[in-house]
């Protein structure tokens, strides 16, 4: 791979990330004043506010406030603080870990039943196991993941007892060492669960409809006219061919899962960043709201560049084309 070919994608990632840094500092100072925000919940005389808004930058021109404020306090890693006080930062660094638990474990099973499934489904066309997974990835597909998880909690939390109805561990009374790991999957199975099912009709679909596709090309004919075996014109030919769709998707998803399944974790309030961006809207918490959108577009450019990087590097026809 090319030097130059990397450079430019780099360099096109470059440019969408300062675009969403001039949007992202513009858009959320066009919704309100966060000084009146934050004196309507504590109280603050007019003084007070006046201190406040000088001591947040917020007293100068916009032009000023991005380049002598926001950007130098950007690269340090500092993304403001809440009307409570609490910085941003370490607010959506502290939900990470829990988001990524669940989402991440999530999106690998779903992977991995949806090429299995859609391999076997495109390579034989029309059968009983196609027609079959066909429907079923269909349902999941098209169930909202939030009605799922509902569903879910009366049969499984409710009717059943068998797992907790929410949250990421007890804190009633809280565990330590293997107990602790074991309370944290038992919480975590139910959403986990919704999120593999509904994950899961989507990647088979995908893997069949390329597989489908791979099967229709000239070299898959002309290799069984050679009369090569059709385990090997599948797993040597068809499947590395359709897998092509998968890699990208499954990189490209990976800057989307960052930013949690907000559905999902409201339903079952686990504390990730779906639940914390829930929160941030509900109080109209704007300096949140701010950094949360900026660094899940941060998370969704790099997982693009990485895919385009990947695409490049597993399919020569991109990066010569």
């Amino acid at each position: 791979m090319s030097a130059s070919y990397i450079l430019k994608r780099v360099l096109a990632a470059f440019v969408t990330l300062l675009f969403i840094l001039v949007f992202n500092f513009f858009l959320f100072r066009t919704l309100g004043d966060p000084v009146k925000l934050i004196a309507r919940d504590q109280q603050m005389s007019v003084d007070e506010q006046d201190a406040l808004r000088k001591q947040l930058c917020l007293d100068r021109p916009p032009l000023e406030q991005f380049t002598q404020c926001y950007m130098p306090q950007l690269l340090h890693g500092n993304l403001g603080q809440t009307a409570s006080g609490d910085d941003v930062s370490t607010l959506i660094w502290d939900r990470i870990p829990k988001t990524l638990l669940l989402t991440g474990t999530a999106t690998l099973l779903a992977t991995i039943m949806g090429v299995w499934v859609g391999i076997k489904a495109g390579w034989k066309r029309g059968s009983r196991f196609d027609r079959w997974t066909l429907m079923t990835s269909m349902t999941f597909y098209s169930t909202p993941e939030f009605l799922l998880g509902m569903f879910f909690i009366i049969v499984f939390a409710a009717w059943l007892g068998w797992f907790p109805i929410s949250g990421y561990q007890n804190v009633v009374t809280p565990t330590t060492g293997f107990a602790h790991v074991l309370d944290v999957l038992n919480h975590l199975f139910l959403p986990c669960l919704t999120l593999t099912l509904g994950y899961f009709g989507e990647y088979s679909l995908v893997m069949r409809a390329s597989m489908l596709d791979v099967v229709a090309e000239d070299f898959t004919t002309a290799s069984r006219a050679k009369g090569i075996r059709e385990s090997e014109v599948r797993n040597r030919h068809v499947v590395p061919n359709a897998m092509l769709p998968i890699i990208t998707a499954s990189v490209l998803y990976f800057g989307f899962i960052i930013a949690g399944a907000v559905g999902v974790e409201y339903v079952f309030s686990y504390p990730g960043l779906g639940l914390l961006t829930v929160d941030a809207l509900d109080s109209t918490n704007l300096a949140l709201l701010e950094g949360l959108f900026l660094f899940f577009s941060a998370a969704i450019i790099v997982a693009n560049l990485v895919a385009d990087v990947l695409m490049g590097y597993v399919d020569p026809r991109i990066r010569y084309g």
